[in-house]
């Protein structure tokens, strides 16, 4: 009998060059660290074609590359007609929450639409914008990093509400498989393209 199909989390920023692809490298780590291997498709894409084909920002592969997350990425721009494959899209900030939303083709689909803060117990949930990770674009490495510390205290809380849905769906229910599968496709049309299952 063939497997349910993974759950898919898609990480969205501006130009997917270096909030959501950071968001997207930690979550993967994290994910396969709790053993969600086989049962989980992580990727990102940008609100916009700005970079679309190309890597990740320098500083934001720096950044990661010393807090030792693994980074293999082509930037791409979020698609409405994802929304029927992907089970969470995960915004970068209140920006990106609102557009996607607006983009979203129905309010179920509205509705997968999160904030990555809001998963972060220690975020200020009652303060304007104090639920956005800021643009790094503009800063230096320490804004990088600051991104980075942002990420990383938000991914508990998100990992622990996917693993929860997945038990609840059993979407990816057999056996996990023993290493991270990486499954890289050249074309940027669906959700499936350029993604990575963990």
């Amino acid at each position: 009998m063939r497997d349910p199909s993974p759950y898919r989390v898609c990480f969205v920023c501006t130009g997917n060059i270096c909030r959501s692809p950071m968001a997207e490298s930690v979550f993967r780590a994290h994910a396969v660290e709790a053993g969600l291997d086989g049962r989980l498709e992580v990727d990102s894409a940008g609100t916009g074609p700005w970079h679309e084909g190309d890597g990740a920002d320098r500083r934001a592969i720096d950044v990661l590359t010393a807090h030792d997350y693994e980074q293999d990425h082509i930037a791409r721009q979020f698609r409405a007609e994802w929304f029927d494959r992907l089970d969470l899209v995960i915004a970068l900030d209140s920006g990106h929450l609102h557009e996607l939303r607006a983009l979203a083709p129905t309010p179920h689909d509205a509705a997968k639409v999160r904030l990555l803060r809001s998963y972060d117990p220690d975020a200020d949930h009652d303060a304007l914008g104090g639920l956005d990770v800021p643009d790094p674009y503009f800063g230096g490495l320490d804004d990088f990093e600051e991104c980075l510390e942002m990420i990383e205290a938000a991914s508990g809380g998100l990992l622990d509400a996917v693993a929860e849905a997945i038990d609840a769906s059993g979407k990816a229910s057999g056996k996990a498989s023993e290493s991270a599968t990486v499954e890289n496709a050249s074309a940027a049309d669906g959700p499936d393209a350029g993604k990575e299952s963990v």
